[in-house]
């Protein structure tokens, strides 16, 4: 809700810089952390600051890509948040039982400060309305004439600017019926994500036997069908809104993007049913980490999909709509998670995965309504200037 107004204000790259650094200090702080409390707390932190990238990638891409290209490229962005949840448990399963959990935060703070440096020597800025206002400002220094000025520039404080764009965000959910839609989904779908991220470890380990070192490699089932839904989603949507263009006049509508999500958002419940059965049963482990990969392939096919949508709809604001849905998404994230362990120990795997399927069968209709409606309520509701 901070990083990504800051960056449509004062432009994306010094943000960027300002907090990998404030990312790359409080992660090193964990690894020092001399108890629970101060590594809570430093956690947090580090959370607070590395939100930034998340929050403003798929912002970025929209100011470097064209609608046409913006499917492929934005695949490789998602890439990261996504699949790193599922590649870390495997690394930090084997390096913690090696070395102890402060390694993990030490290679994380590793990696973190090569992408900073790398960052540092290869970014530039991106963002539009920032970039014409500095050429504005050499232009009057060039020409000594103090009246040139940006289109639509705006005559407010630097503070008013700020504390206009910190509430854009919540305008926006406020004030769109699609993206407080979104965000609502968002939200349901991120919650079931991290609920099994929190849980698919002790799963096999409690039912199958699995080493706490080696657990982590269940979560590949889920990387690789997450992997397949954003390849899928990335290969196939460009292609799609610019035929569906081509047939009506050039004109291209955002709800072309989601045309997958239906089938994304039955393969969801799908693989929960089969995985909550098959774990609970004992069948063979290769059968529900098969059914994870279904899993993945619909949470990843909806993600995504909703994440070119939502660039797609609000263009200009996609980094505060992004804020907006990631604020809203991060809630179920964090809370349905709480319930996880909680769920399969009252009602067992399969019926606790039951639950979660059920849950999704019941915002299945969402993405209809998107597709069908999705136009109307834009139209309806249009975001002009925030």
């Amino acid at each position: 809700m901070l990083w990504a107004p800051l960056s449509e204000i004062y432009g994306r790259l010094w943000v960027y810089h300002g907090t990998n650094v404030g990312f790359i200090l409080f992660t090193i702080a964990c690894a020092l952390a001399p108890s629970l409390d101060s590594l809570i707390g430093f956690r947090f932190l580090a959370g607070f600051f590395g939100s930034c990238n998340i929050a403003n990638g798929a912002g970025s891409f929209a100011d470097m890509m064209p609608p046409e290209r913006r499917g492929v490229f934005l695949s490789l962005y998602v890439l990261g948040p996504i699949c790193g949840p599922v590649i870390g448990p495997v690394i930090g399963g084997f390096l913690s039982a090696a070395e102890g959990w402060r390694w993990v935060f030490w290679l994380v703070a590793i990696l973190a400060g090569f992408v900073a440096i790398l960052m540092a020597v290869v970014c530039r800025e991106t963002y539009a309305p920032v970039l014409l206002q500095r050429k504005v400002e050499r232009l009057r220094k060039e020409r000594g004439n103090s009246r040139l000025a940006a289109k639509d520039q705006t005559q407010d404080t630097p503070w008013a600017i700020l504390r206009h764009g910190i509430v854009r965000p919540l305008r926006l959910l406020i004030l769109s019926p699609v993206g407080l839609v979104c965000a609502l989904y968002m939200a349901i779908v991120y919650g079931i994500l991290n609920l099994l991220f929190t849980s698919i470890s002790s799963v096999y380990i409690e039912n199958y036997g699995f080493a706490p070192n080696i657990s982590g490699l269940a979560y590949l089932g889920l990387g690789i069908g997450s992997f397949l839904g954003m390849t899928t989603v990335g290969a196939t949507s460009d292609k799609y809104v610019a035929s569906r263009a081509a047939k009506n006049g050039g004109q291209r509508r955002p709800e072309d993007r989601i045309i997958l999500t239906p089938i994304g958002s039955l393969l969801m419940p799908a693989g929960l049913f089969i995985y909550g059965w098959t774990a609970q049963y004992k069948v063979h482990w290769i059968v529900p980490i098969i059914a994870e990969g279904i899993i993945g392939l619909g949470l990843m096919t909806v993600f995504f999909s909703t994440i070119l949508y939502i660039v797609d709809s609000f263009t200009v604001f996609a980094a505060s709509a992004l804020a907006a849905n990631g604020f809203i998404r991060a809630i179920g994230g964090g809370l349905l998670p709480l319930a996880g362990l909680t769920l399969y120990s009252s009602l067992g795997v399969g019926w606790g995965n039951s639950v979660l399927g059920f849950i999704a069968l019941v915002i299945f209709p969402i993405s209809l309504i998107l597709l069908k409606y999705g136009a109307y309520l834009r139209e309806k509701f249009p975001v002009k200037k925030l």
